[in-house]
């Protein structure tokens, strides 16, 4: 049997079995596995549990609970708030001002947490009904915090960053200094979006009256709240920039961060570490799953031979190495609108890294590409995690359409930074080279 029609039928499968709503995990371990049965026998088997039980003994992969555990908590601490009146204070006596802080409060997130999902949940039951109530345009509002909470899987930490080093290989480390500029990058083109659009339609997003703007002495005593979260940030990344800590052990001095943070907001009980564990204890469940899925993916890849197909049909990419590169990316935003970012991982990474590495490229760098080619998965309709975040907790009267429309130009936005970071490959690629 040639290796076009095994790869329809392995493909046809896959698209078969999720068309009939079985979640994407649990059809690509199955499908893989199966296939690999009647290519290679039983003894296939061998190859995909010696790879499951090395990623398991990999010391790396506690950092996903105790990383996952510190989002959780820090949710809960009342950390979003203060940062929230600090930004109300410095930033709203200007025009978009609210949005423009908004989208930096989620930066600030991003540095503690290491998901998008904590940062969506809690701007968007404290901003956004102040930046409605203040007559900010609805469509902007959304968009900054949909835009800033996916910004969570590319400033690090980020859980994203640490799944992409164990299904690849590369370095967590050097994932994590990778995501610094190229995090900053972007965060700095939302706020200018913003900030151009209000100065040209400033019914969108209204300053403040002058009556309600802060008094000097009010936005430096504001300025206390932003010192635990910036020494949480500086525990987990400089421990790891500075070689004291590896991302394990600096997730754990996150976690002791955290935990600190919850009892300064006296928020610190039996509740909130029994929900945040219980949560903690599912996600990473499913990211188990997940590694299991993609090893399976990646033998039967391998022992179907499809990397030489894939290596032939790259070849008739026109552009050569860079044609492959820009016909990737558009393939991983075609696939963020009709998959999750984890399914769309296990999918693609096995087969692409592989041919990017062959054609010189650096993993490190095109690393940095996917995530954020993920962070507009996570925003996008129809399956984007963001969307549903918003929708759960958006006042009544804003409707998913409306949530919907309100992403296009943070997309284009976010679009025009991977381009540059492309031209560019030193955004992302000379920190790493420094400080590792």
């Amino acid at each position: 049997m040639s290796i076009e029609l095994v790869t329809l039928l392995f493909f046809g499968a896959l698209l078969f079995f999720l068309l009939l709503g079985l979640p994407l995990t649990f059809v690509l371990g199955g499908v893989s596995v199966v296939f690999l049965y009647f290519d290679r026998g039983p003894l296939a088997f061998y190859m995909v549990t010696s790879q499951v039980w090395g990623t398991m003994n990999s010391f790396t992969l506690i950092a996903i609970p105790l990383f996952v555990f510190m989002a959780m908590v820090m949710e809960r601490t009342g950390v979003a708030k203060d940062l929230y009146d600090m930004m109300y204070l410095w930033w709203g006596g200007m025009r978009g001002g609210l949005a423009i802080g908004t989208v930096g409060i989620c930066a600030i997130f991003a540095a503690m947490c290491g998901i998008s999902g904590a940062a969506v949940v809690a701007m968007g039951t404290i901003a956004l009904p102040n930046m409605l109530e203040r007559g900010y345009d609805k469509k902007l509002a959304l968009g900054c915090i949909n835009a800033g909470g996916g910004l969570g899987i590319l400033i690090p930490p980020s859980v994203i960053m640490i799944l992409y080093s164990l299904i690849t290989g590369v370095s967590v480390g050097k994932m994590f200094t990778a995501g610094i500029l190229p995090g900053l990058l972007l965060t700095v083109m939302l706020a200018l979006y913003i900030g151009l659009r209000c100065l040209v339609q400033p019914e969108l997003g209204p300053a403040l009256p002058k009556e309600d703007r802060a008094s000097w002495p009010e936005k430096l005593r504001a300025l206390r709240s932003v010192i635990l979260p910036i020494l949480i940030a500086v525990m987990v990344l400089g421990s790891i920039i500075a070689g004291i800590a590896t991302p394990t052990e600096a997730a754990a001095l996150g976690v002791a961060g955290a935990l600190i943070s919850a009892a300064v907001h006296r928020r610190l009980d039996w509740a909130l570490i029994r929900d945040a564990s219980i949560r903690t204890f599912r996600l990473t469940g499913m990211i188990m799953w997940i590694l299991f899925a993609a090893h399976a993916f990646s033998a039967a890849y391998q022992f179907m031979g499809a990397k030489s197909m894939m290596q032939e049909w790259v070849a008739m990419i026109p552009g050569g190495p860079w044609g492959m590169i820009i016909v990737v990316q558009f393939v991983i935003f075609l696939l963020a609108m009709v998959l999750d970012p984890l399914g769309i991982m296990l999918i693609m990474l096995p087969v692409v890294v592989p041919l990017v590495v062959e054609a010189g490229f650096d993993p490190v760098w095109f690393g940095i590409l996917f995530i954020i080619n993920m962070e507009i998965g996570y925003m996008t309709p129809p399956f984007g995690f963001n969307l549903f975040y918003l929708k759960g907790i958006v006042p009544k009267g804003i409707t998913m359409g409306d949530i919907y429309s309100s992403i296009l130009p943070y997309t284009v936005v976010e679009v025009v930074a991977m381009a540059i970071i492309m031209i560019f490959p030193a955004i992302a690629t000379w920190l790493p080279s420094v400080l590792m």
